[in-house]
């Protein structure tokens, strides 16, 4: 363990002494590099000096020069020691000899290389070792530096506000180091990258580019960044108001494709007006109002929100809230004189009236007359969407349905502002890629398809007539889809409308296509058998419709019959809104009065809900007509045949059953001639007619009998008279007993249907609505009860006067 830490403290010390070598190399600058260089140039210099001087030292030592011998032994030439150590003078060798020391010079010149060798290898392996060293911290610097830039971009990504700013070109970088993309990193930088393409995109919209913008924010995928997109167009609209209309036409456009986006950003707006208008703060109720004014203009929203909104603001007026309705009223006025002339009309007279009162500051009071006067201009200067902004087709549009009180904070959905992991990342991003070529495909084919229609109108039109009839395939839509948005705008035009004739009139507008009138009597119908209680709103419209337009008769006619032969069908209260509904039409005239035919007032072909059908039909027939009025119809000679079912003369018993059902509805007075027809009926009529329908067998049995034995007949032909009648008052007695078994038969369903009604009302309605519909019915019962009283008095005045007359 020690051997390891030393080695470790060993290399940490080499790998200092590098590091501190390479931070010394790194900061040297060019005149120390100069200097060094001057010094290495002059260092070379002497070192070839001293180089060439050694050489001539090396030469001169492989051979000496004989010293010369000043002594006794000079003059002695022939002395052999002295010879035989130097040469002699007159040789060419003379005072140089090869030094005998050559070949220890050559070992240690051995001993020096080896030497040298065995110095270089541990250089070497020092070297190796320390770039071993290196090499190891290298790797963990890169490692810790990796580890220090994802920790880096963590903090810049995940930071509260966003951090620092990050250029485009290095997030995109940053982007492409990370390898695996299903990494919250990863998502992480690409939601910051798709919430900067939005602010772009939001920043640069203006008039000229919408159209190009459009297609770029639908690429980027705004399902997941929703709640970024509708941050970013408040926020801009908030910064810069004079561009309102260019970002609610914007909406528009991505509202046709994507309805949620729309509403989250109006309840968003709703929000944000009702979070100023309880902090008093002017500002944000003004931006808030002013943009949905716009997205009213643009059909994104209801103008119900905006009649809402103006009543809140004028209910309790003080100087900052009419300030706020004038502005609102400035951006959306004209589109609501188009729309809802009514509403319109009711808020500048309650501006009149605060005008009168004089409570408010002048400067508020001027800002009401300019108000009026740009009424009175037509809001010439305000228009409610310009041409270069008007980018929506009316079948495309999508219009919320968002009121006042609806919208709860929670629905704000804030936590959409905020990045959220998603566990199947790429398959979502995927599917948005795929649904938005689709939506850019469709609009470019709309496009080329509007273009290639208008070169073909172009064209004369025999050649159009003859290529549609070769190309033309019949399309058969068994989804319904037109018809669909047939009844539900057909809907909310008569919902959003204030009375019968701007409904009327938007209707009228419509321009409905062959065989569609129908669809809009239906619509009148069951809208009226929707409601609580009948509303004379419905009667009005279907009759200013017949009025108008004789083609809309035939349609009312047979919904007529169809309504009375599916009368079972029908619960309590859609019962009495339709029969209410139908007599409208009738006293009015607006339908024809052979409708009438299909009613047969007998017991085999009447039902309870067809008796009460027909009870509260003549029953409104009588208050709106009178009863006087009600008998010269139906006594109307021209009618008579249609009537006949109604006041059947077929057989008694049939006319004893209108008789008595009339009575029971408290409106006897039209069965006056039915009456006098069943006195002046002979009285052997309704026997001879009941004994050839029930007694055949014992007739013909009779008639022999009576053939076999006619003189005993003529004997006792008194006898047979008693007989006779006695027979005739018996079954006299039975048919009074019959009828009196019809009444009670007639009563008891009629009870027991209205004791279904009051239990299936109970069912579905809470005991608050019961108890209304009970005191409703109370006073019903009580004025039937008027009415029944009165008929009696009437009638029993009548007889006393005839009796008297008599």
């Amino acid at each position: 363990m020690t051997s390891d830490k030393e080695t470790t403290e060993v290399q940490g010390a080499a790998t200092a002494e590098v590091l501190k070598e390479e931070r010394r190399k790194r900061t040297e600058t060019k005149e120390t590099k100069e200097r060094r260089r001057s010094r290495t140039r002059s260092r070379s210099a002497d070192t070839d000096r001293k180089s060439k001087r050694a050489k001539k030292r090396r030469r001169s030592d492989d051979y000496e020069v004989a010293p010369r011998y000043y002594g006794e032994d000079s003059k002695k030439e022939n002395n052999d020691q002295y010879w035989s150590k130097y040469p002699k003078r007159g040789d060419h060798h003379i005072g140089r000899r090869y030094y005998e020391g050559g070949s220890r010079r050559s070992k240690e010149r051995d001993e020096r290389k080896s030497k040298n060798e065995e110095h270089s290898m541990e250089k070497r392996r020092s070297r190796n070792e320390d770039y071993a060293v290196e090499k190891r911290k290298n790797k963990n610097e890169e490692q810790s530096m990796q580890k220090t830039k994802e920790h880096k971009t963590d903090d810049l990504i995940t930071s509260r506000t966003g951090g620092a700013y990050i250029p485009p070109a290095k997030l995109r970088m940053m982007q492409a180091e990370i390898t695996d993309k299903t990494s919250t990193a990863f998502q992480r930088i690409a939601w910051e990258a798709l919430k900067k393409s939005i602010h772009g995109y939001i920043n640069k919209v203006n008039t000229s580019n919408i159209g190009i913008i459009a297609r770029e924010i639908i690429n980027e995928n705004i399902i997941r960044g929703r709640g970024l997109l509708c941050k970013s167009i408040i926020q801009a609209q908030a910064a810069s108001p004079t561009f309102t209309n260019v970002y609610a036409a914007l909406v528009a456009v991505i509202n046709s494709k994507f309805p949620n986006i729309g509403e989250l950003l109006l309840k968003r707006l709703v929000l944000q007006f009702k979070r100023g208008f309880k902090q008093n703060n002017k500002v944000i109720c003004i931006s808030a109002a002013t943009f949905v004014a716009h997205l009213v203009n643009q059909c994104v929203t209801h103008e119900i929100l905006a009649l809402e909104i103006l009543t809140l603001l004028i209910e309790t007026p003080t100087d900052d809230s009419i300030e706020v309705a004038i502005a609102f009223l400035k951006e959306c006025g004209q589109k609501l004189s188009e729309v809802s002339s009514r509403g319109i009309n009711a808020i500048f007279e309650m501006l009149r009236m605060i005008l009168h009162e004089g409570k408010l500051e002048p400067r508020i009071q001027y800002m009401i007359e300019v108000m009026f006067q740009v009424r009175k201009d037509g809001f010439k200067d305000h228009a409610a969407v310009i041409e270069q902004l008007d980018l929506v087709d009316e079948d495309d549009q999508f219009t919320h349905l968002i009121k006042l009180d609806d919208v709860k904070q929670n629905e704000a959905e804030e936590i959409l502002n905020v990045f959220k992991f998603d566990d199947d990342y790429e398959l979502n991003e995927g599917k948005y890629k795929i649904l938005s070529k689709e939506i850019l495909q469709t609009d470019s084919e709309s496009d080329s398809e509007s273009e290639e229609a208008s070169e073909e109108e172009s064209d004369d039109d025999e050649n159009e007539e003859g290529s549609e009839e070769n190309t033309e395939t019949a399309i058969i839509d068994n989804t319904e889809t037109n018809l669909i948005a047939l009844r539900r705008t057909i809907y909310l035009t008569i919902q959003s409308s204030l009375d019968f004739e701007e409904c009327a009139h938007k209707l009228l507008k419509m321009e409905l296509k062959p065989g569609q009138e129908i669809e809009l009597c239906h619509m009148f119908l069951d809208c009226c058998a929707e409601q609580r209680t009948y509303e004379k709103f419905y009667g009005l419209l279907a009759q200013r419709f017949c009025q108008i337009n004789n083609t809309y008769v035939e349609p009312f006619q047979q919904i007529f019959k169809d309504t009375y032969a599916t009368t079972h069908r029908l619960d309590a209260n859609r019962l009495r809104n339709v029969s209410k509904f139908f007599a409208h039409l009738l006293f009015t005239d607006a339908i024809s009065w052979e409708v009438l035919e299909i009613m047969q007032m007998n017991e085999e072909e009447t039902n309870s809900s067809s008796r009460i059908f027909i009870k509260i039909l003549f029953q409104e027939l009588s208050e709106y007509m009178g009863l006087e009025r009600l008998n010269q119809r139906l006594k109307d000679p021209t009618l008579q045949g249609h009537f006949a079912g109604l006041f059947p003369r077929d057989s008694p018993k049939n006319t004893r059953f209108s008789i008595n059902f009339f009575t029971s509805i408290g409106l006897g007075g039209l069965t006056d001639e039915l009456r006098q027809h069943l006195k002046n009926l002979p009285k052997n009529v309704p026997v001879l007619a009941e004994e050839n329908s029930n007694d055949n067998s014992s007739s013909s049995s009779s008639s022999s009998s009576s053939s076999d034995e006619s003189s005993s007949e003529d004997s006792n032909s008194s006898t047979e008279e008693l007989k006779q009648r006695k027979i005739q008052r018996s079954r006299k007695i039975r048919d009074d007993k019959r009828t009196e078994r019809l009444d009670r038969s007639e009563r008891r369903p009629m009870n027991q249907r209205k004791s279904e009604e009051r239990s299936s009302e109970r069912d579905r309605r809470s005991r608050k609505d019961y108890e209304r519909n009970r005191q409703s019915r109370r006073s019903s019962r009580s004025i039937e009860e008027r009415r029944e009283k009165q008929h009696r008095n009437r009638s029993r005045d009548n007889e006393k006067t005839r009796k008297r007359k008599d």
